[in-house]
């Protein structure tokens, strides 16, 4: 299948949050989620990534974590005490591995916990700059979705 570069249609495309220190931010993210880097960028003013699933072709969709230089080193939390990104996980281990690891790393923000549906069983982290980011099994988003709108 062939897909077009160019976009056809609005679409909802990223979520930009700025950070303090984009290094550490990189770091969080590719450790304990299943993003990856797919581009940084870099000018006078500070620079950026951009961190998607891996080969996330069909359906971009892009976190975008920016320092600005003006502000290094100052942390921003946008996300919190409960706004939060949230990524789901296919197995319920999944949540308890990742809790596990972000206990270890001090970062983990909810301990897991099952919570009736549609919501499943779930913890939180906080990255670098205190945004809170939830980990998920059987919150069922990517299902709905699929149920609903696929073929």
């Amino acid at each position: 299948m062939t897909l077009s570069k160019t976009l056809t249609e609005a679409r909802w495309t990223h979520v930009a949050l700025p950070t303090s220190d984009l290094d550490k931010a990189i770091e969080f993210y590719t450790t304990l989620t299943p993003l990856v880097v797919v581009s940084t960028h870099e000018d006078k003013d500070g620079r950026n990534a951009w961190l998607s699933n891996d080969k996330q072709v069909e359906t971009p969709f892009v976190l975008v974590l920016v320092e600005f230089a003006k502000d290094k080193g100052k942390k921003q939390p946008q996300l919190t005490p409960f706004a939060h990104l949230g990524i789901e996980v296919p197995n319920r281990e999944d949540v308890d591995a990742i809790a596990a690891k972000g206990r270890e790393m001090g970062c983990l923000h909810w301990e897991p916990m099952q919570i009736p549906p549609p919501v499943g069983y779930v913890c939180a982290l906080t990255d670098p700059d205190g945004n809170v980011i939830e980990i998920s099994h059987d919150q069922k988003v990517y299902e709905e979705v699929r149920t609903l709108w696929g073929e």
